[in-house]
Order: structure tokens, then C-alpha cells, then sequence
């Protein structure tokens, strides 16, 4: 959906505007020109010198109150009207990110890159048990994509291949660790991959320090899934595996920007690493993103192979604006793709992973 690229106002018066009768004026206390009072003033002086000692010099003393007064009673203005600003900024920060909560999201597809699109869906189709959604050429930008999963875009999470002319291998780095889905029977699945001549890097069994039965198998261009042994359930493709060098910074940044909830924790001392679930609804029916920290690490190599994760939103500047929020960064600003004016934000989380968040509405018209 979103391209994956090939390797290769606030006005405020500006003090130019102000003239000040007095260079000794402080600026910040002026909003406006001054250009007809300094005008007034001269001759005020003058028939005040004139009145010589007519004029009390308590009243010069009134003058120069009714100033101070004046100039202090603008500095508590100012001051006034900073604090409510600063509060309206407040409020309204906590409204978006209030807003996040609410908000109608789903993570959509996960994209990354392979180096032969045919030889990878038939993988997929045939060993995974996925069925090839759709597939569309773009040969002016020199790219594929195929798009595959266990059910309909607008309802299950998916898999977005790109293919770029001429690229026939990427890096996955280290920082990428698997996708997860959810079978059956494990050893029957893992037959069939040996079958069809897959490479099997875990044989199945208990996962360490728990009951669950898994295996891990590679594709063709090395990314590794698990396979989880479940029961039915309506999202087979139930996994995204990052790793994080600061977990807790990481939830919170999830939990803040993305509206994600934080399903569970687990910590391994004995394996050094610990993993958080994190997702838009149970584990068992929903795809979740698995952070994972492995004692110690606080960086990794990302490769040029894993590209980003895409979720449904209904506002994408609101969204944008609370990630901001949250110190995320923002890539690519809220607004319309040329040609097909689909409105989507791109951001990265505090360790550089990528996510594209797409409106509902226009992901729903692009898909008919």
C-alpha cells in the first residue's frame, strides 16, 4: 500500500514594525506601534515646560505613577495571558493523547523486502498454508508488491512483499527477530515445510521456560517465523518481533503515541532478555507486536530489508500530533499520497522502527 523506495502559523509583529520614543524602551512591553503617541508626546513636553512652576511637582509624580502603574499593569497582562496559554496547550495535549484511546485502530499489514517475489509466495502458499491477496506492478518505479495472509485486507492482518527490479538481496540486520503464527499442530506444520524443502531452525517443542509448543522456520530470504501451536482463531498471523534497548521506554512510547495496550510482561533471567505483548485486543485473537530486550543491548543493526508495520487510524494529523507528543518522529507529514489521495503519517519510535499510520476511510476505498 504505501511504497517501499528501492535501494539505491502563528504571525506575530516583527520589532522592524515598532518605533520607540526612547531607546531605552524595553520592546517586550509593546504590541503595537507606537508611531502616533511618539508623535503627541513632543508637544505635551513643551507646554509642560512652558507652565514652569504653575505646574505641582506632585503632579509629575502622578504622571510618572500612573506610568509605572501602567507598564506593570501590562507585565501582569502579559504574564496572565502566558499561563492561560500555557494551559490551553495543556489541556489540549491531554485531550490528543485521550483522543488516542479511542481512536478505531488495527494494525493492517507489516511490509519488508525480498529479493524474488515468485519463489516467495509459493513458500508461503504452500508451506504457511496463506493465500496470495493481490499483486500489483508499479514497472515506471520499478517495483512489486504482493500482498498475503489468512484473510481479507480490510479485516485480517497481512503481509505486504516488495520487490524492487534488479535487487535480489537485503540485509535483515539484527535488530528484526520473527513473525508468529498460529497453527494447529506444529510438527505436522514443520513436516510440511521440511517437505517442500524449507529450512527448519528449531524443532518443535515447549518454548523455554513455559508450555507453549513452537518451532522456527526460515523463508528463502532468511526471515524467521514462529510457529505457535494454538487453536482456531481468526488471526493466524498473530506476531511482529522488534528488539529494543530500552523496553520500558518503549511501552510507554507505544502505550502513549500508538494507543497500544500492554497485554503482558515477562522477564527471563535465566536467558537474559525480557519481552512485552503489546496490541489493540487479546493475544489469542489479535495480532500483537512483541518487544523484546536482551540484557545489556541498547542498539541494533536494523538492515535494509524490514521496512514497517501499517495501522488504521481515523484522524492522521491527530495522530501525527501525538506522536510528536510523545517523542516520536515524524517522517512524513499527515497528508494525501499524490495520485491516490490515501492520507497516511509515517513516524519512527524511539529505536528508528517504522510504522505508516493510514486513514480508515481511505484505506477501505483504495482497497475497492
Amino acid at each position: 500500500m504505501v511504497r517501499i523506495i528501492p535501494m539505491a502559523s502563528t504571525i506575530g509583529p516583527s520589532l522592524s514594525s515598532f518605533k520607540f520614543a526612547s531607546a531605552s524602551a524595553s520592546p517586550r512591553l509593546f504590541s503595537f506601534s507606537l508611531s502616533s503617541s511618539s508623535c503627541t508626546i513632543p508637544s505635551r513636553r513643551l507646554s509642560l515646560l512652558h507652565l514652569g512652576s504653575a505646574v505641582p511637582q506632585s503632579h509629575f509624580f502622578g504622571l510618572r505613577a500612573a506610568k509605572l502603574l501602567r507598564r506593570e499593569g501590562n507585565d501582569m497582562g502579559v504574564a496572565a495571558a502566558g499561563n492561560a496559554a500555557q494551559a490551553s496547550t495543556t489541556a489540549t495535549q491531554e485531550n490528543v493523547l485521550e483522543w488516542v484511546k479511542k481512536d478505531k485502530r488495527r494494525m493492517l499489514h507489516v511490509v519488508y523486502r525480498v529479493g524474488d517475489l515468485d519463489r516467495t509466495i509459493k513458500f508461503y502458499t504452500e508451506c504457511l498454508g496463506m493465500k496470495l491477496l493481490r499483486k500489483r506492478d508499479i514497472p515506471e518505479e520499478r517495483y512489486t508488491n504482493a500482498f498475503l495472509g489468512y484473510g481479507p485486507e480490510d479485516s485480517h492482518f497481512v503481509i505486504e512483499l516488495t520487490y524492487n527490479y534488479g535487487v535480489d538481496k537485503y540485509d535483515i540486520g539484527t535488530g528484526f527477530g520473527h513473525f508468529g503464527i498460529a497453527v494447529e499442530d506444529v510438527a505436522k506444520t514443520v513436516e510440511l515445510v521440511k517437505a517442500k524443502g524449507g529450512k527448519v531452525t528449531r524443532e518443535p517443542g515447549p518454548v523455554k521456560g513455559g508450555s507453549t509448543v513452537i518451532a522456527f522456520v526460515e523463508d528463502p530470504d532468511g526471515y524467521k517465523f514462529e510457529l505457535l501451536e494454538r487453536g482456531p482463531t481468526p488471526e493466524p498471523l498473530c506476531q511482529v518481533m522488534l528488539r529494543v534497548g530500552d523496553l520500558d521506554r518503549s511501552i510507554n512510547f507505544y502505550e502513549k503515541a500508538f494507543g497500544l495496550e500492554l497485554l503482558r510482561k515477562r522477564d527471563n533471567p535465566e536467558y537474559k532478555y525480557t519481552i512485552a505483548m503489546m496490541g489493540y485486543g487479546p493475544e489469542d485473537k489479535n495480532v500483537v507486536l512483541e518487544l523484546t530486550y536482551n540484557y545489556g543491548v541498547t542498539e541494533y543493526d536494523k538492515g535494509n530489508a524490514y521496512a514497517q508495520i501499517a495501522i488504521g487510524t481515523d484522524d492522521v494529523y491527530k495522530t501525527a500530533e501525538a506522536i510528536k507528543l510523545s517523542g516520536g518522529k515524524i517522517t512524513r507529514e499527515p497528508g494525501p499520497l499524490p495520485g491516490i489521495n490515501t492520507k497516511i503519517t509515517a513516524c519512527l519510535d524511539p529505536d528508528g522502527w517504522k510504522t505508516v499510520f493510514v486513514d480508515n476511510v481511505d484505506f477501505i476505498k483504495e482497497l475497492e
